[in-house]
């Protein structure tokens, strides 16, 4: 997809209502990541997905947790907690929180016109 095509879609996305998260810096994020991880992770954010989102979110967590066992790894306790907390209010008040700090601290992240990795 060239960028032109990109902007297209998110925009396209905006107007119909159809962010993923419903947060448009989660949105940002969501794009710079690999078109097939985006995907994932944009399916796991609408609200038709809420009884796969919840039940995903939950074993991110544990697996979080569990993290000094062999393959699982600290990287599943934040995504566990992201997905979570489309579902849980006192969770979306954290992750507005981190969004603050991250537009504040890291606003490359949040560049669209910056590199993928």
């Amino acid at each position: 997809m060239s960028a032109v095509s990109d902007e297209r879609t998110t925009a396209t996305k905006r107007s119909t209502g159809q962010m993923a998260g419903g947060d448009p810096r989660l949105d940002k994020l969501v794009d710079r990541m690999p078109s097939r991880v985006g995907d994932t992770v944009s399916y796991l954010l609408k609200p038709s997905s809420r009884w796969v989102r919840i039940p995903s979110g939950a074993l991110l967590v544990v697996g979080g947790v569990l993290s000094f066992l062999p393959v699982l790894g600290v990287w599943m306790l934040p995504l566990g907690l992201a997905l979570l907390a489309e579902d849980v209010p006192a969770l979306r008040t954290s992750r507005s929180k981190v969004f603050d700090w991250i537009e504040r601290k890291k606003p490359h992240w949040l560049d669209p016109s910056a590199p993928k990795k």
